[in-house]
């Protein structure tokens, strides 16, 4: 069957056709297509076309598609089975490496997503600090828990409101929403709050909504700031972690949160996640406290083995200096593009991490993106994807480099990259 007639009965049988709406292709128009394989850094549709993938599954495609090391480890550990629900030597192989490669990590919990990771961390910081509300930054994206798919109100200080329909008003009041790189704003709000605020929870560089950095001090004065007020700082590193370096954006930036939430990488491709933090904290988890926490398939050998494997290939042969170079020839070859245009494009970059802002000022927080063109940026993605280069599917969602682009890739992509900015 073809992507067409593969999407027309999807949407029968699954809302929207699609199990995560990014996939639908609202943010670009037209319809998604479907994948048959993936390997390296290729993907091939069912309708036999090959793409170039710069989004390597949002981010666990560290090392590209279908790994021979990682396939190996999956295939050996599936020998023995597909998950126990009970202990497994994987579970503490992985946390072990974990807590060697990431700094706040005295303590780990496997989880089997990403939002679980950023739920339960919050429902440990509320239960270790007995305090309810919690802060985030606007932009910032840590799943799709209740308490976090909360927009900002109408004034800096105001409670948060619904993001999604089904979250209760009532709930959405717990959870404070601030520019990100607002000083400012933080100040007030801690000097009102202080002694109801449980945590500040951030993607330490957001990038569910482009790519942004913070400020030079920014996260420095959260630390500070959560300290004085008896607040945990929780970093969200589900995409940062193990690809803005091998200790995360944390290690990048010096600064030690309480908690930390991690996914992606840490399952080489198979569904995980995983938080850890200060032991102190994280021994207020049950069954040592009374915050309570669980999963049917946490911690499954073959998410383990993936895992493992992907953890050892970093730790062994770091590949940051290799994706800091593939990703700068790709944002440099786009801005000669759009320089030649005369468009304004900015390209943050953060290791293996970047994005496409057709926006002429530099994005500093969720209001900024918005201001980038979406228009442009979906004609450029068409262009691009016409060319067999496929880039995210939403002007504000990024992009991901590997190990397994070839200098052929690169160059292929670049070909693709400038006709298509030259062509908008």
């Amino acid at each position: 069957m073809t992507s067409k007639e593969l999407f027309a009965k999807s949407k029968q049988l699954i809302p929207g056709g699609v199990n995560s709406p990014v996939r639908a292709f609202r943010g670009v128009g037209g319809e998604p297509f479907f994948v048959r394989s993936a390997k390296g850094a290729k993907i091939t549709t069912c309708d036999g076309r090959e793409l170039i993938d710069f989004v390597c599954s949002w981010g666990p495609a560290l090392f590209g598609h279908n790994h021979p090391t990682i396939k190996s480890a999956i295939a050996a550990a599936l020998e023995n089975g597909t998950s126990y629900g009970i202990p497994c030597e994987g579970e503490l192989e992985m946390a072990q490496l974990i807590s060697e490669m990431v700094g706040c990590a005295e303590m780990v919990r496997m989880t089997s997503s990403g939002t679980e990771a950023t739920m339960s961390a919050i429902r440990l910081a509320r239960g270790y600090t007995g305090r309810d509300m919690i802060v985030k930054f606007a932009g910032c994206y840590h799943g799709h828990v209740d308490s976090l798919l909360v927009k900002a109100g109408s004034g800096a200080l105001t409670f948060g409101n619904p993001d999604s329909a089904g979250i209760p008003a009532d709930l959405a009041k717990l959870t404070i929403v601030l520019p990100f790189n607002d000083v400012a704003a933080v100040e007030e709000c801690f000097a009102k709050y202080a002694d109801k605020i449980a945590c500040v929870i951030l993607e330490p560089y957001p990038a569910n909504v482009g790519l942004i950095a913070p400020k030079s001090g920014f996260l420095k004065f959260l630390r500070d700031i959560c300290t004085k007020n008896g607040s945990l700082l929780i970093f969200d590193e589900v995409i940062t972690g193990f690809r803005a370096a091998a200790g995360g954006a944390q290690a990048r930036e010096n600064v030690k949160p309480d908690l930390c939430a991690l996914g992606k990488i840490i399952g080489g491709g198979l569904p995980v996640g995983a938080f850890c933090g200060r032991r102190e904290i994280m021994e207020y988890l049950a069954p040592l406290g009374s915050v309570y926490q669980a999963g049917t398939l946490s911690g499954n050998p073959l998410a383990m083995a993936a895992g493992v494997a992907a953890l050892k290939m970093i730790r062994e042969n770091p590949p940051y200096e290799e994706l800091e170079k593939k990703s700068d020839f790709i944002v440099k070859v786009a801005q000669e593009a759009a320089r030649k245009k005369g468009i304004a494009l900015q390209t943050p970059k953060l290791a293996s991490l970047f994005c496409f802002f057709f926006n002429d000022k530099e994005v500093e927080n969720y209001e900024g993106a918005l201001k980038s063109s979406a228009e442009l940026y979906k004609k450029f993605f068409w262009g691009c994807l016409d060319r067999g280069v496929y880039f995210a599917p939403s002007a504000y969602e990024i992009c991901f480099m590997s190990t397994s682009h070839t200098t052929e890739d690169l160059s292929r992509a670049a070909e693709a990259i400038s006709a298509s900015i030259l062509g908008i």
